[in-house]
C-alpha cells in the first residue's frame, strides 16, 4: 500500500497559492463592488467584462452578457447595502470577493444574500467576470 504525502497530492500549480492584495487594491475592489450594487447599470457596464456571468435567484437565474443589462437595467440603484463577513482571495490576476449583503431600496423589502464576485485583473484594471448571488430567506 503506497501512502501519498500532502506534497504529492497537491500539484504546485498557482491555483493551490492564494494570495491577499494590498489595503489600497482590496480598498478599489470593495469601493466597486459598493457602487455596482448603488450606481445603477452603467456604472455596473462599466466595470464588468463582456463575456461575464452572473447567477441571480430565479428568476432571473443565469445570465451572461447582454442578458445580464437588460435585468440590471431594472435591478440596481439599491439606496443602501451593507456588506459584512467579507473576505478576498487573490490567485495571480483573479481576486474573489464573498461577503453577505443586506441591501435596501424604496417600496422593496430588505433583500439579503450571500454574494460572491470574481475580478480579472486586465493590464492594470479590475474586471468584473462574474457575479453570484444565494438570497437569504
Amino acid at each position: 500500500m503506497t501512502v501519498l504525502t500532502e506534497t504529492e497530492r497537491t500539484p504546485g500549480h498557482a491555483a493551490h497559492e492564494s494570495g491577499t492584495l494590498s489595503p489600497s487594491e482590496q480598498g478599489v475592489l470593495w469601493d466597486m463592488e459598493e457602487h455596482f450594487w448603488t450606481s445603477g447599470a452603467d456604472n455596473a457596464l462599466a466595470t464588468t467584462a463582456t463575456n461575464a456571468v452572473m447567477v441571480f435567484p430565479y428568476p432571473p437565474g443565469i445570465l451572461q452578457g447582454d442578458q445580464i443589462w437588460t435585468h440590471l437595467r431594472e435591478k440596481t440603484g439599491w439606496r443602501t447595502v451593507v456588506m459584512a463577513e467579507r473576505r478576498v482571495t487573490r490567485c495571480d490576476d483573479i481576486a474573489i470577493l464573498t461577503y453577505r449583503v443586506s441591501a435596501e431600496k424604496n417600496d422593496v423589502p430588505i433583500y439579503k444574500a450571500l454574494c460572491a464576485s470574481t475580478y480579472l485583473n486586465d493590464n492594470g484594471k479590475w474586471l468584473r467576470i462574474a457575479h453570484q448571488q444565494t438570497e437569504l430567506t
